[in-house]
This record gives structure tokens, sequence and C-alpha cells, in this order.
């Protein structure tokens, strides 16, 4: 009696429990660990997402900088068609007009014809209708300079002449982020300017050979063409020297910062689309502050900068790259968006999904009566079918990657391709499942 109650002492103290209790605080504290752990990985990753978000289109920036603004021969390229634009090409001739100043006095001219042709014996009437010709005469020869100068940056020579100038200058274009202008750009309190030194010069060798010889007397000039000024250029010169030295690092530092934040969330899918659209909208804030920029830039020009319309040429022209890498990284996180939101548990997302099982099973079940079959492949597709589309997407996203300077519409073909390709895989399954299904219905029957 004595043995059975022993046994019975030993589990009355119920160490269990409190040993469950002093147990469950081990136990417990690996629950509030991990519970401390989870609320360190949603901070984490909330950071990172926004952080990303805010990168993505300084990434942008920052490709832009070092592809046009630093690179020879991408820049020339930029700037050699505003040789072609109208606006570009009435702002030259305006100013190489201004800069040859033929310093031709019409009524000294009109004077000078008179006083000799009455020498010569001409009435003084006739003299006196002689000087009264000045306007006429000055008339026709600032018709002549403009005709000129006209047909010089019409002509290949000017686009010559703009492109050689813009390579030899870009030197001072590299520079001018720090302040230092040289060359055919200069960069002095605020003012970006393009010398035009060398279409006057050719200017007044092409009014020389047309007739007008006073023109050889123009002196050398070294007109500059106004391209763009602000008083802030000096906090843009500081900002750039940033983006200079992190270089193309950025990119690469921003898509491991969102990945991480994306890996780090508990609802991976869900944070993938945040990011997604919260890159896209960062995007779309840049873009708006360009537009709102231009307008700002064109309604602030200083007096010696004759046209807006050049000067909004300009302006587009050499953010031109810049707004359609933004547009493009706009679309695509908005695809990826979508994306993500169709792969998911939703109801709309899962009806889709089985309506294209089911007409996929349909045109396979339509092939094979009509004797369409595709073995082995088919059978594998299924099986594989998963990390075939995962690695659809993999190496679609590679070429993307690899994609020199890729726009919305590279974006909409990718997605296109990709689409195509999850159909093909999508049909090879069902048939796949179609040749299963009689072998199944066999087995079944034995």
């Amino acid at each position: 009696m004595t043995n059975s109650s022993e046994p019975q002492q030993e589990p009355s103290p119920e160490p269990a429990p409190e040993g469950s209790a002093a147990g469950g605080r081990p136990q417990g504290s690996p629950a509030g660990g991990s519970a401390a752990t989870r609320i360190a990985r949603k901070v984490s990753s909330a950071v990172l997402i926004v952080l990303t978000c805010i990168l993505v289109p300084l990434s942008v920036v920052t490709v832009w900088v070092h592809d046009i603004v630093l690179d020879t021969d991408r820049y020339v390229a930029t700037v050699a068609p505003l040789a072609s634009n109208p606006a570009i090409q009435d702002a030259a001739v305006n100013r190489a007009v201004q800069a040859v100043d033929v310093r031709f006095d019409a009524k000294e001219f009109t004077t000078n014809v008179a006083d000799w042709l009455q020498s010569q014996g001409l009435p003084p009437l006739a003299a006196e209708a002689v000087k009264g010709f000045a306007p006429q005469v000055a008339s026709a020869v600032n018709d002549a300079v403009e005709k000129v100068a006209r047909r010089f940056v019409e002509s290949d020579r000017f686009k010559k002449v703009w492109t050689t100038a813009n390579r030899i200058g870009h030197n001072a274009v590299d520079h001018a982020l720090t302040g230092k202008g040289r060359g055919a750009v200069g960069i002095e309190e605020g003012t970006v300017t393009l010398n035009v030194g060398t279409a006057v010069e050719t200017v007044k060798k092409d009014l020389v050979d047309a007739g007008l010889k006073p023109a050889s007397k123009i002196p050398t000039v070294n007109k500059q063409l106004v391209l763009f000024k602000s008083d802030e250029l000096a906090k843009y010169q500081n900002a750039a020297h940033a983006l200079d030295v992190i270089g193309n690092w950025m990119p690469i530092i921003t898509v491991l910062l969102g990945a991480a934040g994306v890996l780090l969330a508990h609802h991976r899918r869900r944070a993938l689309a945040k990011t997604a659209l919260g890159a896209a909208l960062a995007c779309l804030i840049v873009v708006i502050a360009l537009v709102v920029g231009r307008s700002y830039y064109l309604s602030h020009l200083p007096p010696q900068v004759l046209s807006h319309a050049a000067a909004g040429a300009v302006y587009d022209t050499l953010l031109h790259f810049l707004r359609v890498t933004l547009r493009t990284v706009i679309v695509l996180g908005v695809i990826i968006a979508v994306g993500a939101y169709l792969i998911g548990p939703g109801r709309l997302p899962r009806a889709a999904r089985d309506r294209a099982d089911r007409t996929a099973d349909s045109v396979a079940g339509w092939g094979y009566s009509h004797g369409v079959h595709t073995g082995g492949v088919g059978t594998w597709t299924e099986s594989h079918r998963r990390w075939i589309n995962v690695g659809l997407l993999l190496v679609l996203a590679l070429i993307f990657a690899l994609w020199n300077h890729p726009t919305a519409l590279t974006v909409l073909l990718l997605v296109l391709i990709l689409l195509a390709a999850l159909a093909v895989t999508s049909l090879l399954a069902a048939t796949g499942r179609r040749t299963q299904a009689p072998k199944d219905t066999g087995t079944r029957g034995g």
C-alpha cells in the first residue's frame, strides 16, 4: 500500500504543469523571441521597401548622368539632331546675324557714292536721290546677311560644325557639373553657354564670297549662345557630383535592397506588388517634376536667350532618355504588381487561372481526339510546369536586364512573349494530362 501510494505521490505534486509552466518560460522565451524576430523582419522589410522606392528614380537619374552627360559619343548622338531643329536653326541665324554685324553704314555708303557721282558730273538733284536709297541699301544688306546665314545653318556644314563643337566641347560638359567650363561650352555664374564663334567665322567667309566685301573687316568674335541659366546650378552640381561618385553601382544596390525587403516580408507576394507600385509612383512623381521644371525653366529664361522654342528643344532633347527610362520603369512596376496579384489566392486570379486551364484542356482534348499527341513532352511539362514557368520568367528578366536602353514598348513586347510562352506551356501540360487520363482510367477499371 505504501509502495502504491508512493507512485501516486510522484505525479501528485504535478511538477509537469508547473514544469511546463516553468519550462514554458524557456518555450515562451523562444516564442517571445520569435515574435520579436517577426517584428524586426517586418520593420526591416518596410524600411528597405520604402528606401528602394526612393532610390529607383535616383538610380534612373544616375544612369542618365553616366550614359548621356558623361559619355562623349552618346552625348553627341543625343544633341546632333538639334542641328536640324527649326527652332535651333532660327536661333542660330539670329545670333549669327547679330554676331556678324558687318558694321556697314548704308547712309555713309550712299553719301560717298553720291559725292563721287556728283564729282563725275551727276546733277545735285540726282545725287540727293542716290542718298535717299540708304534705307533700301541697308535692307538689302541685312537680307543678304540673313540669306547667307540661313543657307549655312540649313546645310550639312552647320551640322558638322554643331557636332564638332559639341564633341570638342564635351570635355567642358563633362566638367560642367563641377562648375569648371572650358572650350566651346562654358560655365560662369550659373550660365551654360555654347561658343558660336566658329559659325560666325564661316558666315563671314560666305558673305565675302557672296560679294559683300565689307564683311572681311569683321573682327574675330567670341559670341556665346546661352543654353541654360539657373541660380541653383551650384546645388545641382553638388547633387550631380554625389551621383557621379556613386556611379553605376546605384541600380545594383537598389535592386539588392528591394530584393532583401521582399524576402524579409511575411507576405512576399504582397511586398513585391507594393515595392513595384511604390517605385512606379516615385518615378511618376519625378516625371511630373520634370514637366513642372520645364515650364519653370522656360518662364525664367534670362533676357539674352532670344528663343524660348530653342531653349525648350535643348531641354527636351537632353532629358529625352531620362523621361523614356522613367516611363519604362513605371510600366514595368505596374506590370510586376499586376503579375503578383494574378498569381495570388484571390477569387479573380483563381477564376482566371481556372479558366485558362479549362481552355487548355479543351484544346488538348480536341487535339487528342484528332490524333495530336505530345507524348513524353507533354507529360514532362505537366510534371515540371512550375519550374518551367519560373525559368521562363528568369530568362526574360535577364533579357530585359541586358537590353540596351529598354523602353516601355520593350517591356510590353517581353510581356507578350512571356504570355505566349506560358500559353504554350499550359497547352503542353494539358496534353500531358490528357495523355495520362486513359491510363489512369484503365488502371481504375482493372
